[in-house]
């Protein structure tokens, strides 16, 4: 089956605006292609729940996931409906997604109204408790040979539409155990990217996945490997650097965590014998 992924950025994801380019100390007036960046708000039964920045596009993988990785829903059936609204008195559908859960499967959270910066994959937790998470420590028996590891950031890099077209998305790629692309999602907030990618694959009842490895186009913070948890993925690799947070969750959920990936070259972390070594 073909990888899950956007051939040219969705219209909504990028934004042409006039600019202004210097070189070579000459200035030339220019049309730039830009990430956008808007809001999101969550509301179940029409009651609003939180607001987060991200790119248009995959907005309902977007929700699903965040639901899922927040602990709010376990499984697809915890979601009676998710979509935009058909009305609103102030006309912005297309900034909203409404949730019915499922009497019984899934409870409507308390209260937590908050704004949700793209860069913030914790923000609104009232407390440090907040940050812990239920899940169990993984204990998936997948190896990866480091040689296919190390190619994954490349392969991903080719998915990337909405990168070559403004340099200011993140994504996230889902990998299967022998390096093939099932999905990949762009997003200015790298865990709204990973959001995106647990969606989907909460839609396609791939979780927990066991079975694949997640790869993301930046750094590997907390957000990032607490999401991979919850979603039962045992293998995260990134360009960037590994936080410390994210590698005490790692540890302590039996987490491999790859951080630096280059051709030949990586840092790993957590759970490190998964990682098969090339041979000499």
């Amino acid at each position: 089956m073909p990888a899950v992924t956007d051939r040219v950025p969705p219209p909504s994801a990028v934004l042409e605006v006039a600019a202004r380019r210097l070189r070579a100390g000459r200035a030339q007036e220019e049309r730039d292609r830009i990430a956008v960046e808007a809001p999101l708000e969550i509301r179940f039964d029409g009651r609003p729940f939180t607001v987060l920045l991200r790119t248009p596009g995959h907005d309902e993988e977007l929700v699903a996931g965040f639901l899922y990785t927040e602990e709010i829903v376990g499984d697809a059936s915890g979601v009676l409906s998710l979509g935009h609204p058909e009305s609103l008195m102030d006309g912005d559908c297309a900034n909203v997604i409404d949730v019915r859960l499922a009497p019984g499967r899934a409870e409507v959270p308390a209260a937590r109204t908050f704004y949700a910066a793209a860069g913030c994959g914790v923000c609104g937790k009232s407390s440090i408790a907040d940050l812990a998470i239920r899940a169990p420590a993984l204990t998936s028996r997948l190896t990866v040979p480091s040689a296919l590891l190390e190619s994954l950031p490349e392969r991903l890099r080719a998915e990337q539409r909405g990168f070559d077209a403004t340099g200011g998305l993140h994504a996230a790629g889902l990998f299967d155990a022998e390096g093939r692309l099932l999905a990949a999602r762009e997003d200015v907030g790298r865990h709204n990217a990973v959001d995106k990618l647990v969606g989907w694959a909460l839609g396609e009842g791939r979780l927990p996945a066991s079975g694949c490895v997640l790869v993301v186009s930046g750094r590997l913070g907390f957000e990032i490997v607490q999401k991979a948890i919850v979603a039962g993925i045992p293998v995260v690799g990134a360009v960037g650097a590994a936080s410390s947070l994210a590698v005490a969750l790692g540890e302590s959920h039996r987490v491999t965590l790859a951080a630096f990936l280059r051709p030949g070259s990586m840092t790993v972390f957590g759970e490190t014998a998964r990682i098969l070594p090339a041979a000499p």
